[in-house]
């Protein structure tokens, strides 16, 4: 099985912390040129020196704040332009804060259609003309599992999450003839920051202890844990080496079988 990314260029977006940075590092192990989005600069030279490098590997960083689409937009051309063809991204973002969908307010859903499906966007149009003519194209976007079966007290995540699964099998159906895959990573309950806040609010929210919060969350999950960030940059390294180049336009769940549905 092919999973050499050997003079592959990557983009991985959200990479200081998390899954991004474990997709980051597990891409530059398989060989990639990896160039790590965030807005934290020194957190992106922390995270780019402990990316693997086999003496040939040209990683980098861009600093950008997914808040701002029309700069993150002049940033990515301007290093496309300058750096040459991007065959790989990974489109990841933070979620949207939790709480239930009635009392969010309408600037919560701009906000967070923003930070994600806009600025996804803007992220392929920046790189698909390169995939086009190097022949060589893969789109993993990390969205969630709530594109399956909404989550309870997620309402505006539920939402745009949605939002971002549609788009990316329209983008599917449309880049498929030209070699370009566009998929999906739907990450359960992962042992990551963005895990621990929404423990904890729910906690402050519900007078019960963090740890009967957690409780109850694995008691859903048929494994019986919380998965680690590797093991989701696993199936997003899978996604976008060679290996997969017949899978287009999915949704992979990595929750441990929480997901009641197929």
């Amino acid at each position: 099985m092919n999973l050499d990314l050997k003079n592959k260029r990557a983009i991985v977006c959200g990479s200081t912390q998390g899954i991004g940075k474990a997709v980051a590092i597990e891409l530059a192990l398989l060989g990639a040129n990896v160039t790590l989005i965030a807005r934290n600069e020194q957190s992106l030279k922390s995270v780019k020196s402990e990316l693997s490098n086999n003496g040939s590997q040209l990683h980098s960083y861009l600093c950008a704040d997914f808040s701002e689409p029309s700069k993150l937009k002049d940033l990515a051309e301007q290093f496309i332009q300058r750096s040459g063809p991007v065959h790989i991204l990974v489109n990841n973002t933070g979620g949207p804060p939790s709480g239930p969908v009635i009392k969010a307010k309408t600037e919560e859903f701009i906000n967070a259609f923003n930070n994600h499906l806009i600025c996804n966007h803007i992220m392929v149009q920046a790189c698909v003309e390169g995939m086009k003519n190097s022949g060589y194209g893969r789109v993993v976007n990390i969205i969630s599992t709530s594109v399956k079966a909404p989550l309870p007290n997620l309402g505006v995540s539920n939402t745009i999450r949605a939002a971002v699964g549609n788009w990316a099998k329209t983008m599917a159906n449309e880049l498929g003839q030209f070699g370009i895959t566009v998929n999906n990573v739907l990450p359960g309950a992962t042992a990551t920051q963005r895990l621990t806040g929404i423990i904890e609010a729910k906690a402050a929210k519900t007078n019960i202890s963090n740890d009967e919060i957690k409780k109850e969350m694995l008691h859903e999950i048929p494994l019986g844990r919380f998965a680690e960030a590797w093991e989701v940059a696993n199936a997003v390294a899978f996604l976008v080496s060679p290996a997969a180049a017949y899978i287009n336009g999915i949704n992979l769940p990595v929750d441990g079988g929480r997901t009641a549905s197929l």
